[in-house]
């Protein structure tokens, strides 16, 4: 017989959730991916960013009927040396065919090729950069010892000379003080040297990001910014970015720096690399509210945003776009409709999230 403790244990821990209990208290956000193009009544693939790169869902391959030399055989109104010959020319014709790989990409390789380019001198700006800070931190541990090799000095003097000992000869701590004022210019002279090269290395910096921006775009993903209130789960924006797989942590903060309620206190999102960074951190330093960072491999903690990303996507599938202002007219639409639906998860059955919101605001 088993007992109803056993059955507790085998299912594991109940799971308690709670939501906040005040609009714009808690929002939750994610970043969703969908492809540049679409077509109409074709699933859109779980993609997840998470790590810093895009990792896609395959899906399955449409029901296509394949075609290979061999299927000439099927023909039973050919002769057997016609199929033959036939069979033959196309064996050779699909062996001479070019492949996909080595077909020329044209403009878009040539815009690749200028972002490698890009990716190297930025790539040695960040190791000369790295260079010049190793190099900083042995010059101030040196400057740090001779301060403290000075002190000690000094101190052992004063505790080592007898009451009424001669004095050390005249002008040698006249000597001892100018070698030291010496030392102090060569610091002086160094922070100004570090002064000119930080400015000179913020230069490149920008001269580099402003050839980033005026490069052409390769990207075959949109990403998208959920942003969903937790209390009473209206969607608060969609911001997307073109930059698709290439969207950074800095893209991220300047859109939530405008659009984030400003008396928020908890912000719930995924560990992923553009909520991590230190761009994120400062974001949340300066804004004054705690980020909440669900566990690993637990994307059921921020359950309110993959839910409304699921939801998203199920909207897109039957629609199409080609271009960005196309998905943005889109994105416009959905969060008007959902907003305005009856949402199943808030507390009051039948209500939409802006219903709910204006109940909670009338308390």
């Amino acid at each position: 017989m088993v007992s109803a403790r056993d059955v507790r244990e085998k299912k594991g821990p109940e799971t308690v959730s709670r939501t906040a209990e005040e609009p714009d208290q808690t929002v939750n956000v994610d970043l969703c991916f969908v492809p540049a193009t679409h077509e109409g009544a074709s699933k859109l693939p779980a993609v997840s960013g998470s790590s810093g790169r895009l990792v896609v869902e395959p899906l399955p391959a449409a029901a296509t009927e394949i075609d290979y030399p061999g299927r000439i055989f099927a023909d039973e109104t050919l002769d057997y040396a016609e199929a033959m010959r036939q069979f033959v020319v196309r064996s050779q014709a699909k062996s001479e065919a070019p492949s996909p790989e080595s077909q020329p990409e044209g403009e878009e390789t040539d815009v690749r090729a200028q972002k490698r380019a890009w990716r190297r001198q930025a790539e040695n700006l960040r190791l000369q950069r790295r260079q010049v800070r190793e190099q900083r931190q042995q010059e101030d541990q040196a400057w740090q010892q001779l301060q403290v090799h000075r002190r000690a000095q000094a101190e052992a003097r004063e505790k080592d000379q007898p009451q009424g000992q001669r004095r050390p000869p005249w002008g040698h701590k006249k000597a001892q003080a100018e070698h030291w004022r010496q030392l102090r210019q060569q610091r002086n002279a160094t922070r100004e040297q570090r002064q000119q090269e930080d400015d000179l290395w913020r230069q490149q910096r920008q001269a580099l990001r402003q050839q980033a921006l005026a490069l052409p775009l390769v990207s075959t993903w949109i990403a998208i910014l959920v942003m969903t209130d937790n209390c009473t789960r209206q969607c608060l924006s969609l911001p997307l970015f073109v930059a698709g797989d290439h969207v950074t942590a800095e893209m991220v903060v300047d859109a939530l720096q405008t659009l984030l309620p400003p008396d928020l206190q908890f912000l719930i999102s995924d560990r992923g690399s553009h909520f991590t960074a230190k761009v994120f951190e400062q974001l949340f330093q300066d804004t004054e509210f705690v980020h909440v960072l669900i566990a690993r491999h637990r994307p059921q903690s921020n359950g309110i945003a993959e839910r409304f990303v699921r939801s998203l996507k199920e909207w897109l599938m039957n629609k199409s776009w080609s271009t960005a202002e196309e998905l943005a007219q889109l994105l416009v639409q959905f969060r008007a409709e959902y907003n305005d639906q009856p949402h199943q998860g808030l507390p009051i059955p039948g209500l939409s999230p802006n219903e709910f919101a204006q109940r909670i605001w009338l308390l």
